[in-house]
C-alpha cells in the first residue's frame, strides 16, 4: 500500500475517533476488509452507554476477558470537558459508600487500557471541533495500587493527547508508600486524597485502608508531597448526613489540615444499593461554610449524572449482576465487605489488605 494510507489511518483514528476500520471511507473497501480481518482498533468495546440530563456520558466498557469497567465524560457550562477514567476492573479497597468497592476486585488494567479510555473521549470531542480539558483518575479502582501502569498512562495522556500536567488528577484512598513515591517524582500532576473522616475510628469504619495506614501516617505523607512539589493537595470528602458533616466534624478536619497547603472538595455521597448512608446538600453546604470560616479552602461539588447511576461503579454493578445471575460468567470476585451501624458507629470488613501490601512493596 502507498505510504499515505498510514496518514489516512492516523487521521481517522486519532482525529475522527473511528472505532471500526469499515468506518474509514477514505480507504478502499478491500483495504478496510483486510484490516478488519487482521486487527481491531483499541481493546475496549462499549457494552452500555447512558447519557444524563446534565449531559454527562457514562460508558461501561467490556475488556478482552469480559471484565467490565466504567468511564465518564462530564461537560461543563464554560465549555470544559473532564474525563473520569478507571485504573482497575473493580476494587479491593472496600470503601463502604462506593459501589465499586462493594463489587470486588477483577484485575489491574494495563496502561493501554487506562490510556484508551481518555483517548476515546479525546478523539470523539476532537472530531466535533472540541477538546478534552481534564482527566481525573477517579473511576473504578485504586490508582496507587496499579502505580506503574497509571504513571505510564498519564505520561501518554500528557504527551499524546496534549492534556497539561496540572489538568490531570490522580486520586488515592491513601496508599502511603506510593504517596511518597509520587511526591519524589516531583510531577506536576495533581494529587487528590480520599479522606472522608478526620480521625482513625471514623475513617476506619468507612475506609478499611485506614487500618493499614492511619490518619497520622497519611497526613505525614501528604505534607511530604506538598513539601517536595510545592503543589496544593486536594482532599475529597463524601458528605454523609449526620456521620461526617456536622459542625464538630468541620472543626476536627480544620484542626487536622491546619497550615497545610490544601483544598477540600465536598460532594454529597452518591446513593448505592450496599450503603445506607444518605446525602444532604444543605448539611454539606453548612460543612463547607464551617471549613471556610476556620480558614480551610473548601468547595461544594455538584453531583454529576445522578439520574444515570452517577456513583462510580453503579452501572457496572447492575450489568455484572445481570450476567452473574444468568450464570454466564463471573465478572469479579465478590468481596467479603459488610457495613452496619452499631451504637452510632459504623463497622466494616474489607478484602484489600493483600493488595495494599503488594502495592506498598518498593
Amino acid at each position: 500500500q502507498p505510504k499515505f494510507r498510514a496518514k489516512q489511518l492516523y487521521t481517522a483514528i486519532f482525529d475522527r475517533g473511528v472505532q471500526e476500520f469499515q468506518e474509514i471511507t477514505a480507504l478502499p473497501v478491500a483495504v478496510r476488509e483486510k484490516l478488519s480481518d487482521l486487527a481491531r482498533i483499541g481493546s475496549l468495546r462499549v457494552a452500555k452507554e447512558q447519557i444524563s440530563r446534565d449531559g454527562t456520558v457514562k460508558r461501561a466498557y467490556s475488556l478482552h476477558d469480559d471484565k467490565l469497567i466504567e468511564s465518564v465524560l462530564m461537560p461543563y457550562d464554560d465549555g470544559r470537558y473532564t474525563a473520569c477514567i478507571s485504573s482497575q476492573a473493580g476494587c479491593a479497597q472496600g470503601c463502604i459508600f462506593c459501589a465499586t468497592g462493594q463489587m470486588g476486585f477483577g484485575r489491574q488494567l494495563s496502561s493501554d487500557e487506562i490510556f484508551e479510555q481518555a483517548f476515546r473521549f479525546s478523539s470523539e470531542l476532537k472530531s466535533k471541533g472540541e477538546r478534552l480539558s481534564n482527566v481525573v483518575f477517579m473511576g473504578m479502582g485504586e490508582p496507587f495500587a496499579n502505580f506503574e501502569n497509571v504513571v505510564e498512562a498519564f505520561n501518554r495522556i500528557h504527551s499524546e493527547l496534549g492534556i497539561g500536567w496540572r489538568h490531570i488528577t490522580v486520586s488515592t484512598v491513601g496508599i502511603v508508600p506510593n504517596i511518597y513515591k509520587f511526591a519524589d517524582m516531583q510531577t506536576q500532576v495533581t494529587l487528590a486524597v480520599s479522606l472522608h473522616a478526620a480521625n482513625d475510628d471514623a475513617r476506619g469504619s468507612l475506609m478499611p485502608v485506614n487500618r493499614r495506614w492511619g490518619v497520622h501516617e497519611l497526613l505525614q505523607a501528604c505534607r511530604h508531597y506538598v513539601y517536595k512539589t510545592n503543589r496544593r493537595i486536594t482532599f475529597e470528602w463524601a458528605s454523609i448526613e449526620g456521620e461526617n458533616d456536622t459542625e464538630q466534624d468541620a472543626k476536627e478536619l480544620a484542626k487536622l489540615l491546619k497550615n497545610l497547603k490544601c483544598h477540600v472538595n465536598v460532594i454529597p455521597v452518591n446513593p448505592t444499593a450496599g450503603f445506607d448512608g444518605r446525602a444532604s446538600v444543605d448539611s454539606a453546604k453548612r460543612f463547607v461554610n464551617n471549613l471556610v470560616e476556620a480558614g480551610i479552602p473548601a468547595t461544594l461539588r455538584v453531583r454529576r449524572g445522578i439520574d444515570i447511576d452517577g456513583g462510580c461503579g453503579q452501572l457496572t454493578v447492575k450489568m455484572a449482576n445481570k450476567i452473574i445471575n444468568s450464570g454466564a460468567l463471573h465478572m469479579l470476585s465478590k468481596p467479603d465487605v459488610s457495613s452496619r451501624m452499631v451504637n452510632g458507629h459504623r463497622e466494616t470488613s474489607s478484602p484489600g489488605q493483600k493488595e495494599n501490601d503488594e502495592a506498598a512493596k518498593p
